[in-house]
């Protein structure tokens, strides 16, 4: 989630408005349901529980006419032309130069097909990417793990009769309910805890759980993470061991102060012990196993990651990254695996400084030109599994952190404008890619870091920059 702090702005794209994208979705579902045969009419029209194997007849019934479908998404065209790099030039150097985004600011556009770059505005310069640094860790996480990896949440006996300990693995999405009501397809609290008492000797009463999140090492905030940044709303303590990503409730805005025992306390109620005693520790070596769960796939939780803005989700999937890489899981150790990654896939990294793998800490530095490179390597293919990132990235107008930006105009396909947003005081960025109003993908990033006016004026040009390279028809 993004926040004044924790990154995040928003881009206004020609987008449908939402009555009409669910309205569109309607007639589909109708249309698939009229056209599938007698046995889903019939279905249709009597309910499915009621008996017989034919539709009542109905005097002088008329199916509904349907219209043409519009298109769910932007296409691309295959003989679409390159955009005529002058032409964009006029139209964006006075956005990126304008007094919204305040002095310094740096943009990039490149052409994905050609890798042409089609504009560029002291794209070299490092400036402080806010929440666009999620495509860093993202990217690194996709090509050092495989996509369908997933990290587990065991529970082991302890050392005397009543004692359980959680393992965290690092999975964030554990849920509280099922299903979740965050994070589509996370492991539950209820499945590990029936696994456990059906593993434990009968009747055996748990009394206390020991929470083992000693996966990660180090600070539990990064440097440059403000002190009000963690417990906050977009933000917690990262520990291999947490609920719900660390909220307070499940769905809750808040996230705790101390991840690792509310694990504990929900495995303790999920087992019928909320009386139980619960604290830190480690797991004695060679315990039995008790229960396991697994989260979704990484290429799912990149997704996630991207479209919600998480923090604690890329904070995980760093650590991951940096156990893989056989570095430390600790903020340094995912840093530099984040990066040594990226080096690996053949980005230029000379520029790139981490200091987390979220974006919210203000130590963090890259450049205009290495986000879009990056967006354009993962929408060309020259970075291999990182094009999962591009699932991931929000829709304007549509979902996501760019939910409530767009339907700005209804001639034109959803899905034109796709980007990750990134905010902090003063910071203000967006990434990802844009369909020329002739079908042409472009890969693109803007960040000002700089900015001293308001949050709305720096937004709005951002999202006249999307807005520009979505209506070229140049």
């Amino acid at each position: 989630m993004e926040s004044i702090s924790s990154g995040g702005s928003t881009v206004i794209t020609a987008n449908y408005g939402r009555f009409r994208r669910r309205m569109t979705m309607a007639v589909i579902a109708l249309v698939l349901l009229l056209v599938g045969g007698g046995v889903g009419l019939g279905v249709f029209m009597r309910g499915e529980d009621s008996p017989g194997t034919d539709a009542a007849p109905v005097p002088d019934a008329r199916l509904p006419e349907l219209g043409d479908v519009e298109p769910v998404l932007a296409a691309l065209g295959a003989e679409a032309p390159v955009p005529d790099p002058d032409v964009l030039t006029t139209r964006l150097t006075p956005l990126v130069t304008g007094s919204a985004l305040g002095a310094g600011a740096s943009a990039q556009v490149i052409d994905v097909a050609t890798g042409e770059v089609l504009f560029d505005q002291q794209a070299d310069a490092p400036v402080t990417p806010a929440s666009t640094a999620k495509l860093l860790t993202a990217v690194a996480a996709l090509t050092t793990l495989d996509p369908s990896d997933t990290f587990p949440t065991t529970v082991v006996s302890g050392t005397a009769p009543g004692e359980v300990v959680l393992v965290g693995g690092g999975d964030v999405t554990l849920s509280r309910t099922t299903p979740s009501r965050t994070y589509p397809g996370a492991p539950t609290v209820e499945d590990l805890a029936t696994q456990v008492v059906g593993a434990l000797p009968a009747g055996t009463a748990v009394t206390r759980v020991v929470v083992d999140s000693s996966l990660y090492t180090g600070p539990l905030t990064a440097a440059g993470w403000g002190p009000g940044d963690a417990p906050s709303s977009y933000a917690a303590p990262v520990t291999a061991t947490a609920v719900d990503g660390a909220r307070v409730s499940p769905g809750a805005t808040a996230r705790s102060g101390q991840p690792g025992l509310d694990a504990g306390a929900a495995l303790a109620d999920a087992l019928g012990a909320p009386g139980a005693t619960v604290v830190l520790g480690q797991a004695p070596a060679g315990a039995k196993t008790l229960g396991t769960v697994r989260s979704a796939p990484v290429a799912r939780l990149v997704e996630q990651a991207l479209s919600l803005s998480d923090n604690l989700l890329a904070e995980a999937l760093a650590r991951q990254v940096a156990i893989a890489r056989n570095q430390p899981a600790s903020f340094e150790g995912a840093a530099q695996a984040v990066t040594d990654a990226l080096e690996e896939a053949g980005v230029a990294v000379g520029d790139v400084t981490l200091a987390d793998g979220s974006g919210l800490s203000r130590g963090n530095q890259l450049t205009a030109e290495v986000l879009a490179e990056l967006v354009a390597g993962a929408a060309d293919g020259s970075l291999g599994d990182a094009a999962g990132l591009l699932a991931g990235l929000p829709v304007a107008g549509y979902d996501g952190t760019l939910a409530d930006r767009g339907d700005a105009d209804p001639a034109t396909a959803p899905g034109t404008v796709r980007a990750k947003t990134g905010t902090l005081l003063g910071v203000h960025a967006l990434a990802g890619t844009a369909v020329t109003a002739e079908g042409r993908l472009l890969a693109f990033a803007v960040i000002a870091d700089k900015s001293t006016g308001s949050e709305a004026a720096a937004e709005g040009v951002l999202d006249d920059f999307a807005s520009e390279l979505a209506a070229c028809g140049c």
